[in-house]
């Protein structure tokens, strides 16, 4: 993969679309929680019986405690066992508390880190191209870490949901059981905290679904900005380039104040009327209590289930943190919507030489055909230059050669087979790319050079980074090879050679080099091409160009225009043509005079007897 380029946001588009609870995103985040949960399941278990045990100890405190005190008051014998008793219980409960929060923090981790693997692996999965251009790398970056996190407490939530429903349910029921009068004062108020509690589930939903779009948003051009530092620092917009990264700071403080609004109106509606219904229970027990029909212990017993019924509001928090948590968890899962790339089982001829085939390829992006019913065959062995001017197709040209995207219409071969047909490591092995700004992943940089479907060896790393150029700077670092990447500072130029080395060290039947030697110096540039037509392994090379010696060093030069091919034919062939010409913004030479150096930056334009195919000593070896 390639880093991105350092462009602005308008380049990319995104879905930027409300979640769809009922629709294909709701069914997907719902499918993906139930996997998370049963992923979990054990845990999950656990998590319930721990809570419903707590539950059932808070239900049996209050009535233990309240025959405790009676018989205190009675100074009965017995006061004393069940006074130990009612202290076990309070112990008891503290024990499975923080069990079960223990038990909650292992689910949420493994929740979320189930989401997170499940998504980016379906990322990995999808055409790069279809993804880069449905999501900007701040907004992915958000979905696969906050939002991740968050989705991943809703597992937890629905394995303790049942212990959020039983203390009201069986504090309601030992009232009942105490004095009936008692819990119909209770019921009076329960109509009403289902009023509120419905109302704050159907309004919070949608606020935290904005919250999480906007905050994505946000984080999105903050990427943006920090991974295109150098260009806002010699432009001088810092301050330009700062506002509009919070421009939607205000709107995220109005969506978040919006959300906690809603909370906060659910929370305090049901703080005014819990109370009054636990007063309205003191009240009618105090009664009954004066008539003779209660004791002391039996009210204290009932105050208690009335604060424990009355937690019925504290459901607003359970509700929130599903609602929240299935929000995330839509916004983690919508990346992993993505159709993945199909591969067959197919595998390369033996003995093939890497011969390359379009036939009739078109590709459409947002709508504008980009490539237009490319017809060419590459023999094998051969090294092609794909030039034209910016905007021609030549990158997404190399994508669909070696299928890091698919063409809309035509098909694709390599050695008679298509590639579509072919098994997904027998493909990544014959076809290699490097590209004008390498990703360097691994701990060092033999790590980076070894990055691959199959890891060389140490000797063959060090042929490659020697054929790239790479070696003389990687042997004076700190620790040569060994040296971590994070602690190796790394020129443009440099980044591309490693680049470059890691292709060279999986070089397959294709090698598709797009605009992956822009960075190097004319003198290294041609060093590199020496070295890749003779120490690099055989095969078909595809080179995207903008430099003229990479033409003239090429067999064969394919010239694009407008996502068609213009010409093809040797480079001192399509020389002849004004058009070809300027596509290296050489000046247009008068009638009969070849180009000179002064009409060419790198000095390679060909006169009428220096084609570059007089000092060439076989197929696909660069010009010297």
């Amino acid at each position: 993969m390639t880093s991105a380029p350092d462009v602005p946001a308008t380049r990319r588009t995104r879905t930027g679309k409300a979640p769809d609870d009922d629709g294909p995103l709701g069914s997907a985040s719902d499918r993906a929680l139930r996997e998370a949960l049963r992923h979990s399941a054990g845990h999950s278990l656990a998590i319930l019986l721990c809570s419903l045990a707590s539950v059932l100890v808070a239900l049996a405190e209050p009535a233990v405690l309240g025959h405790a005190l009676d018989l205190l008051l009675s100074r009965s014998p017995g006061a004393t066992r069940w006074t130990l008793l009612c202290a076990a219980l309070v112990v008891a409960e503290i024990l499975l508390d923080a069990a079960d929060a223990l038990l909650v923090g292992t689910v949420g981790a493994r929740s979320a880190a189930r989401l997170r693997t499940r998504t980016l692996d379906r990322i990995l999965r999808a055409d790069p191209h279809d993804a880069a251009a449905r999501f900007a790398p701040g907004d992915l970056s958000t979905r696969l870490t906050a939002n991740a996190t968050e989705a991943g407490t809703v597992p937890a939530a629905l394995a303790g949901a049942p212990a959020a429903v039983l203390p009201p349910l069986g504090a309601l029921v030992a009232l009942v059981v105490i004095d009936v009068w008692t819990a119909a004062a209770f019921l009076l108020g329960v109509p009403v905290l289902v009023v509120v509690l419905r109302a704050f589930a159907r309004s919070s939903s949608d606020a935290v679904g904005r919250y999480q779009r906007v905050q994505g948003d946000l984080a999105d051009r903050l990427t943006e900005v920090l991974h295109g530092a150098r260009t806002v620092a010699a432009a001088g917009t810092g301050a330009r380039e700062r506002r509009r990264v919070l421009a939607d700071l205000p709107r995220l403080g109005a969506e978040g104040r919006t959300m906690w609004r809603v909370y906060g109106r659910a929370v305090a509606r049901g703080g005014v009327l819990l109370p009054l219904l636990v007063c309205l229970v003191l009240a009618v027990g105090g009664l009954r209590l004066a008539g003779g029909h209660l004791s002391v212990g039996a009210l204290v017993a009932a105050s208690r289930y009335a604060a424990l019924a009355a937690g019925a509001g504290t459901m607003a928090g359970v509700i929130a943190a599903l609602v929240k948590g299935r929000a995330a968890a839509q916004r983690t899962v919508e990346p992993a919507l993505l159709p993945p790339v199909g591969h067959g089982r197919g595998v390369l001829p033996d003995g093939g030489t890497g011969t390359l085939e379009l036939r009739g390829v078109g590709a459409l992006r947002d709508g504008v055909r980009v490539l237009d019913d490319i017809t060419l065959t590459v023999p094998g062995g051969t090294t092609v230059a794909v030039v034209g001017h910016s905007g021609s197709g030549k990158s997404l040209l190399a994508a669909v050669a070696g299928r890091l995207t698919d063409p809309d219409t035509g098909r694709v071969l390599l050695d008679g087979v298509p590639l579509d047909r072919l098994d997904a490591a027998e493909l990544r092995r014959e076809v290699v790319y490097a590209f004008a700004q390498p990703a360097l992943f691994g701990t060092t940089v033999a790590d980076a050079v070894a990055f691959g479907a199959v890891r060389p060896s140490p000797a063959a790393v060090r042929a490659a980074a020697r054929a790239a150029g790479a070696d003389p700077f990687v042997t004076r670092l700190p620790h040569g090879y060994d040296t971590p990447l994070a602690h190796a500072p790394l020129s443009g130029g440099e980044r591309q050679r490693l680049g470059l080395a890691r292709a060279f060290a999986h070089a397959g039947r294709l090698l598709v080099l797009d605009d992956a030697m822009s960075g190097l110096d004319t003198v290294t540039q041609r060093e590199v091409e020496r070295a890749l037509a003779r120490d690099v392994r055989s095969g078909t090379r595809l080179l995207v160009a903008h430099r003229l010696s990479t033409a003239a060093g090429a067999d064969l030069v394919v010239w694009l225009e407008n996502g068609t091919i213009r010409a093809t034919g040797p480079h001192h062939v399509l020389w002849r043509e004004p058009g070809y010409r300027a596509v290296f913004a050489v000046t247009d030479t008068a009638p009969g005079r070849p180009a000179t150096p002064s009409d060419d930056a790198d000095g390679l334009a060909p006169g009428p007897a220096t084609g570059p195919g007089s000092d060439r000593g076989r197929p696909g070896e660069a010009s010297r």
